[in-house]
């Protein structure tokens, strides 16, 4: 998603039209690389004690896993 006042701009956009906080996650996508590194899990967004993430990035392992999944079925590198 880029810069962390872009992604929250995104994150609001996707709030508005009916999607939960607590579903949504800050990436970043490089699709000219073609190692398990395209997605990053680093964003501002994701900072969030209540779901016990206390980073930028995405801390529970089953969470990288689904994200990658499901960015993996919409995206090709």
């Amino acid at each position: 998603m880029g810069s962390s006042s872009r992604s929250a701009d995104e994150e609001q956009v996707l709030l508005d039209d009916g999607s939960r906080q607590t579903d949504l996650w800050g990436i970043n996508l490089y699709p000219g690389d073609d190692s398990e590194d395209w997605i990053e899990f680093d964003s501002m967004i994701n900072i969030r004690p209540g779901q016990k993430n206390r980073s930028r990035g995405v801390e529970d392992p089953a969470m990288r896993t689904r994200i990658r999944a499901i960015v993996g079925e919409l995206i090709q590198p």
